[in-house]
């Protein structure tokens, strides 16, 4: 029968298709992992592997066999997670996921308050696409993601946290500059710049646009808020960006200048997401009622959606 580390070996194999990285992903060399690789072969009496000097194919047999493994290794992790849960609440690692435009902003607010009141917890924190955070969730890679809701899948649970306005993002000389409140129909004819494909804030962004009849760029994308709010200073377009953005990188800027929509804005929500059925559900709702008190006190620019009691 294959061994827990041949399985969390395999698997590394084919997430990165190389021997060598798969070995660092493991933290050990590449002849102990190619050995123990070689050894389920035998043990398992198939090939998993084509191997050669330019690349590492995993057979069909590989693959499920992988993918299989995950699910295994997911389970082990879960087997810890009881144990430690049942010793204590939030006094051991949760690995996290966040994409991109929340979590350079959100998680500085809450960590600080966070870390006083429980200094043993570890938060291990992963930036990445929407699609891959979710994969790697699923598959147990990860514990809990700070994400856009909603998230519509089934094996999925869900909190929502708090409710963030998107705010207009000009040059500091552009006509809207001088406006206290932007009404919809100012930004006709004004060309919006947004981040590339692939990000939640985009299919937002997109969205506002379609509904307020406003041009969105697609010649000119932007990888991060950063890159985007660089463009704006330029002259070629203005945004649109999330408060707590706005908050942390607009708001002491002089070369760009956010004002909020007149009236009801567009916004966005964001909240935690676990796998349902997870041991450590209780702990994640006690880490989503802490970070809640600390937006209510801190963050005056967004809707605090969360539990707010005090404990």
């Amino acid at each position: 029968m294959p061994t827990i580390q041949q399985l969390r070996y395999l698997v590394a194999l084919a997430d990165n298709l190389h021997f060598r990285r798969a070995a660092e992903a493991c933290n050990v060399t590449q002849p102990t992992l190619s050995a123990q690789v070689k050894d389920l072969e035998v043990r398992l009496g198939t090939a998993l592997v084509e191997r050669s000097r330019s690349k590492v194919i995993m057979t069909p047999t590989g693959k499920d066999i992988a993918e299989r493994g995950r699910r295994v290794l997911r389970e082990v992790r879960e087997i810890h997670s009881i144990a430690k849960s049942r010793q204590s609440m939030l006094e051991s690692v949760i690995r996290i996921g966040v994409v991109q435009t929340v979590g350079s902003y959100f998680l500085p607010l809450v960590i600080p308050d966070l870390h006083a009141k429980y200094p043993k917890l570890g938060l291990y924190i992963r930036e990445g696409f929407p699609e891959v955070l979710l994969s790697q969730l699923e598959d147990g890679s990860l514990d809990l993601l700070f994400f856009p809701l909603p998230v519509a899948r089934a094996d999925l649970e869900t909190l929502s946290l708090f409710r963030e306005p998107i705010q207009v993002v000009v040059p500091s000389d552009h006509r809207l500059a001088q406006e206290p409140e932007i009404d919809p129909g100012m930004l006709r004819g004004e060309t919006i710049l947004s981040l590339e494909q692939g990000h939640k804030l985009y299919e937002l962004v997109r969205k506002i646009s379609d509904d307020y009849g406003v041009e969105l760029s697609h010649d000119y994308e932007g990888t991060s808020l950063d890159t985007l709010r660089q463009m704006v200073a330029t002259g070629m377009g203005v945004s649109l960006m999330p408060a707590l953005y706005v908050k942390s990188e607009v708001a002491h800027q002089d070369i760009v200048v956010a004002r909020p929509f007149r009236g009801t804005a567009p916004s966005r929500t964001i909240g935690m997401v676990w796998r349902k059925g997870t041991s450590r559900e209780k702990e994640f709702r006690l880490l989503g009622e802490l970070m809640c008190q600390t937006l209510t006190e801190r963050a005056p620019e967004i809707i605090v959606l969360g539990d707010v009691s005090k404990r």
